[in-house]
C-alpha cells in the first residue's frame, strides 16, 4: 500500500476481487500474519510474468533499449566474480539501466528462467536443460584450496601430490552447484577411484575460503574465485589439471523474445566473451 499510496484497504479489496475472479484463495489471513497459499505462490510466478511481458511491450514501444529493468539470475561464481565487473561497464555506458540480481546455485538459476523469474542467466555448468541455450562467455579453471600451512606446503612439493591432498577432510559445494558438478565430471575421468572425504557442505565460496584458511580442510574452488585469499597469504592454491577448465555462461531461454534491454545487455556481454571453445 505504501509503495503504491493506496490504503490497506483499498488493497484489501482489489485482492478480494482477484481471488473472485480466480475462483482461489491467495492470501492466508490469521492474526497480524499474512501468508501465500500454495495457489498464491503458483499464482506470483505468472503475476511475474505478466508484469515482465508488460514492461516488455512498453519497453518495445518507446525503443527501450537505453531504459528499463534487467532480471538477472546468477550462480555464486559468476555473481561474484564476473558480474560486478560486466554490469560496472555497461552501467556507465548506459545510466538508465538497472539490474536485479538474483543468486541461486545452478540449478537454481534454470529454475529461475523457467519460471520467467529472470530473463538472463549465468552459471558454471551446461545442463541438458532443452528449453535453455548456454553461451560460453568466460572460461574458468578449478583449484583445489589449501590452508596456507608448513604441513600443506610440504605436501605440494611431494611429485603429483593431488592424489593425496584429496584424502584430507574437504568442504564441498552444496549438490546444485556447477562447481560441484565439474569437479565430480573430472573425479569421473581423471582420478576414478578417488573418492573425497566430505566433512561440510556450503552454498557460499567466501565461506569455504574462510574455513579452509581457519584450517577445517581443503576445498574445489574456482580459481577466480580463490586469488583474493592466495594473494593476502591466507590460502595456497593448486590448479587442477586443463581437464579441469570450464566454462561459465550466459544462458536464455531458447522460445523467449527478451526485452529491448535484455537484448542490449545480452549482445555486449557476448561481445566481451573471452573465447569460444572449439
Amino acid at each position: 500500500g505504501e509503495k503504491l499510496y493506496l490504503t490497506q484497504p483499498t488493497i484489501s479489496a482489489h485482492i478480494s476481487t482477484l481471488e473472485n475472479e480466480l475462483g482461489q484463495r491467495l492470501l492466508e489471513r490469521g492474526g497480524k500474519e499474512i501468508r501465500p497459499t500454495e495457489s498464491g505462490r503458483r499464482f506470483y510466478v505468472y503475476a511475474r510474468r505478466m508484469l515482465a511481458l508488460r514492461g516488455e511491450a512498453l519497453a518495445a514501444m518507446r525503443g527501450g533499449a537505453e531504459n528499463g529493468s534487467i532480471d538477472i539470475a546468477a550462480s555464486s561464481v559468476p555473481a561474484q566474480y564476473l558480474l560486478p565487473e560486466l554490469v560496472a561497464e555497461y552501467h556507465a555506458q548506459h545510466p538508465e539501466i538497472s539490474f536485479n540480481i538474483l543468486r541461486a546455485d545452478s540449478a537454481g538459476v534454470l529454475r529461475r528462467l523457467r519460471e520467467g523469474a529472470a530473463e538472463i542467466g549465468f552459471c558454471g555448468s551446461a545442463e541438458s536443460e532443452e528449453s535453455c541455450e548456454f553461451l560460453p562467455v568466460a572460461e574458468d579453471r578449478l583449484a583445489l584450496i589449501l590452508p596456507d600451512k608448513p604441513v600443506y606446503r610440504r605436501m605440494l612439493a611431494e611429485p603429483s601430490p593431488l592424489a593425496a591432498l584429496l584424502t584430507q577432510p574437504m568442504i564441498s559445494r552444496e549438490a546444485g552447484s556447477g562447481t560441484r558438478r565439474e569437479f565430480e565430471r573430472y573425479l569421473q575421468r581423471s582420478l576414478p577411484g578417488v573418492k573425497p572425504h566430505v566433512i561440510a557442505e556450503k552454498d557460499d565460496p567466501e565461506a569455504i575460503k574462510r574455513a579452509v584458511a581457519a584450517g577445517l580442510g581443503v576445498a574445489v574452488l574456482s580459481a577466480r574465485a580463490a586469488e583474493d585469499y592466495v594473494r593476502f597469504g591466507e590460502l595456497l592454491s593448486w590448479p587442477l589439471d586443463e581437464t579441469a577448465t570450464r566454462w561459465l555462461y550466459l544462458v536464455r531461454r531458447k522460445k523467449d523474445i527478451p526485452s529491448p534491454a535484455a537484448r542490449a545487455f545480452i549482445d555486449f556481454v557476448l561481445h566481451r566473451r573471452e573465447t569460444i571453445p572449439q
